[in-house]
């Protein structure tokens, strides 16, 4: 089995939301409305991967990051 040098990046809400530059509130939307994936922790606990995030995003709206158009070249 390979594995990658890359772990997911799992953040809470609050530090997901000023990752990319979004209120928490605005993240809890996205959530409801089944844009953006988490992990239910508990009923009080979401865990964001970001790099699932940013690709939900991307998918969604149209967006690249940064990092995805640098990577594209």
């Amino acid at each position: 089995m390979e594995t990658t040098n890359q772990e997911p990046q799992l953040l809470k809400k609050r530090d997901a939301a000023r990752l990319l530059s979004i209120s928490p509130r605005t993240l809890d939307d996205w959530v409801a409305k089944g844009i953006v994936p988490y992990l239910a922790i508990s009923p009080r606990l979401h865990l964001f991967d970001m790099g699932q995030v940013r690709a939900a995003l991307a998918e969604k709206f149209g967006v690249r990051t940064r990092r995805a158009q640098a990577a594209a070249g």
